[in-house]
């Protein structure tokens, strides 16, 4: 019995990125059309969104949108339906999504993040004007969290809310509840409250109607204190309606055989030319395993380890290029590497996708040493390209990467190499392991065929979140 679906949430690829919640968002709709449900996606038109889109349609409008009129105009978008909710009041700003050119969060993104739950819960409410009305709403973070507050409250209807990083949580003063059409009845420890606040995150994982994460481990990991930041009791107490569906990627986009440089698990010699392309390109000269760090520059996800193991990786033969920006001192510190081993070093500070292709085309392995990860895409990137996983035994990359254990190098299963704790003894340890292997050129081949032979895509989590949204329309 598939129907519609409307999802909501602050990014979408190809428009609008600043994560990895964008490419999920933007492959939902294409992966479930299969299965026959119609998803149409409602992001904030941000300035310089619009002009991205041929065409746009008006199907709704609501006068009275936190201090200014909004306006949802629906345009086609790489094969799915995108609604943009044009407020300029709230979204027509220099700057990023959440922040202006200053790198500071806009202060009223509380406001500006309701009044896209708001109209979410309007269209569930009346539909479109060209007929379309959702059997449900599937909410994305803390952006999306009071839609399904606003549904119940406009008179009900189902909705499921994804956490795809609890650390960010949406908090608000108290005393903005009035301005966020909340009830104040429902200022409670059971319902909106939170620490004396507001969260839009909370408060979606109290109302609606199904939790997922984007991955079973992760939503484990959610209900104890290390990895819930507050909200594992929130979290355990529905925990009869959480479930941990693994995000995919999008093998089209990201796909050995699409490369300029092309290659397969069965013809590997593309991968040797990929590898030489990018040491020229960064002027490199690595003997060992040339290992790639793609990701942002923060201690979540474990960058200010590599300047206590990568020493002796690189004494060990190894190579490292790193491609990503965040912390100021972890950029210094990354320079620094780079200074300290140049020729068995290469930094770029930034993102360019076209450069992150090159990188897994050529790397041999791929560093992941988060402290927590939802799920994470970097390591399905590796294992598509046959550039092995090195990652913290956590959330998605637990469920993702089969360690190379001596039983699973034995069966042929072994996809990569985790390790447990996140810190610089047990990250370095698997450095070492990463030496041997690539050492073992025969051992190697096969952890290579075995990663690339992995399922990565959407098939099977898309038939995940298809019987969820089933069980919620029947």
């Amino acid at each position: 019995m598939p129907g519609k679906v409307l999802s909501v949430a602050s990014e979408c690829v190809p428009l609008v990125k600043t994560g990895g919640l964008a490419d999920v968002v933007g492959a939902l709709p294409g992966a479930l059309a299969p299965l026959g449900w119609d998803m149409r996606v409602l992001i904030p038109a941000y300035r310089r969104l619009l002009p991205q889109v041929r065409h746009w349609d008006e199907v709704f409008a609501e006068d009275d949108l936190f201090g200014g009129r909004g306006v949802v105009r629906r345009g086609e978008v790489e094969g799915f339906t995108l609604l943009a909710l044009d407020a300029p009041h709230l979204f027509d700003r220099e700057g990023g999504p959440y922040a202006g050119p200053d790198g500071k969060d806009w202060g009223d993104n509380h406001i500006r993040f309701a009044a896209l739950s708001w109209v979410a819960a309007r269209i569930g409410q009346a539909g479109l004007w060209d007929d379309w009305k959702p059997d449900l709403l599937h909410a994305h973070d803390w952006q999306a969290g009071f839609a399904p507050v606003y549904r119940q409250l406009l008179g009900g209807g189902n909705s499921v809310i994804t956490v795809h990083n609890i650390a960010f949580q949406g908090w608000a003063a108290a005393d903005q509840i009035g301005a966020l059409r909340l009830p104040e009845w429902e200022f409670h420890a059971g319902s909106l409250e939170y620490y004396g606040g507001l969260s839009s995150l909370k408060a979606g994982l109290v109302w609606s109607d199904r939790i997922t994460t984007v991955s079973p481990t992760y939503a484990d990991e959610l209900m104890r204190p290390e990895f819930g930041m507050g909200l594992e009791g929130v979290i355990a107490a529905r925990a009869a309606l959480v479930s941990g569906i693994l995000n995919g990627v999008d093998t089209g986009v990201w796909s050995p055989e699409a490369e300029p440089l092309p290659f397969s698990a069965k013809a590997m010699k593309g991968k040797a030319a990929n590898r030489a392309a990018i040491c020229a390109e960064f002027g490199l000269s690595v003997d060992g395993p040339l290992a790639i760090v793609v990701s942002r520059l923060t201690d979540q996800k474990g960058i200010d380890l590599l300047p206590e193991v990568i020493p002796e990786f690189i004494e060990g033969g190894g190579g490292l290029i790193v491609l990503g920006s965040g912390a100021p001192e972890l950029e210094l510190a990354m320079h620094g590497l780079a200074a300290r081993y140049p020729g068995r070093v290469a930094v770029r500070i930034g993102y360019d996708e076209g450069l992150s292709h090159r990188l897994f085309a050529g790397g041999d392995a791929v560093l992941v040493p988060s402290r927590f990860e939802p799920c994470g895409l970097t390591q399905m990137y590796g294992l598509r390209y046959g550039t092995i996983p090195v990652v913290a035994a956590v959330g998605g990359l637990a469920d993702t990467v089969i360690t190379a254990n001596p039983m699973a190098l034995a069966s042929g299963t072994a996809t990569g190499l985790t390790f447990h704790p996140t810190d610089a003894v047990a990250f370095g340890q698997a450095l070492r392991r990463l030496l041997a292997l690539y050492a073992d050129g025969k051992t190697w081949a096969k952890l290579q065929k075995a990663a690339m032979a992995q399922p990565v895509g959407w098939e099977a989590s898309a038939a995940r979140y298809a019987a969820l949204y089933e069980g919620l329309a029947g």
